[in-house]
């Protein structure tokens, strides 16, 4: 098997792909071109099927940071095998997902979701992964959980708004940061920092 077969790792640059969504309404397409000529975020959110159980809890915790999400600069895209008729069924039927406003994507013949690794060929449904895309196109952020387990979009948020931090200030952000708090600089104070972490966050800015 070559590299380009292998599933994709964090840092590894994300070859082009599209998904036909469903989202307010209307029938579209992702392109994760189109996000990287706009200088977007990716966030794409996969998850087993519609018509579960633990999927919409997921699906409505994700709409509840969705404006956040796109406040920090990112496109959101929800993904499962299903089609996009399915989708629109599945939102119109659930009240859970009557506040999603993000693109469902379909990847029904599996190709997206074998190219992040998270495709499970014995029943054809995608485990529960969350992968962050910088502007640039490369893969930044990456995290699979077993199908009964559901995840925390307020983590989400933070991990995406201390990525965008990080990339355009250069700084490193550590364990919990959030939006104003401290941050390091590395880059600076290198050898006056090792070991001396604890005074590093503790000193004012």
């Amino acid at each position: 098997m070559t590299e380009a077969q292998q599933p994709l790792r964090v840092s590894h640059d994300v070859p082009d792909f599209s998904l036909e969504t469903f989202q307010n309404g209307d029938f579209g397409k992702f392109n994760l071109a189109d996000a990287k000529k706009n200088k977007k975020w990716t966030v794409l959110v996969f998850y087993p099927a519609d018509y579960t159980f633990v999927c919409p809890t997921e699906l409505a915790d994700l709409a509840t940071q969705h404006a956040a999400l796109v406040k920090a600069g990112a496109e959101v895209v929800s993904v499962s095998t299903d089609t996009k008729f399915v989708h629109m069924a599945w939102q119109r039927e659930e009240k859970l997902l009557k506040d999603v406003k993000y693109a469902m994507g379909a990847d029904s013949s599996g190709k997206v979701s074998k190219l992040f690794g998270v495709y499970d060929e014995s029943n054809g449904l995608a485990f529960r992964g969350t992968f962050i895309i910088s502007p640039e196109g490369k893969l930044v952020s990456s995290e699979v959980n077993v199908l009964n387990v559901g995840r925390n979009a307020s983590e989400l948020l933070r991990k995406l708004q201390a990525l965008v931090y990080s990339a355009a200030h250069g700084e490193v952000c550590p364990a919990n940061w959030k939006e104003g708090s401290k941050t390091l600089n590395p880059g600076k104070s290198a050898k006056e920092m090792v070991g001396k972490v604890s005074e590093a966050l503790s000193r004012k800015a």
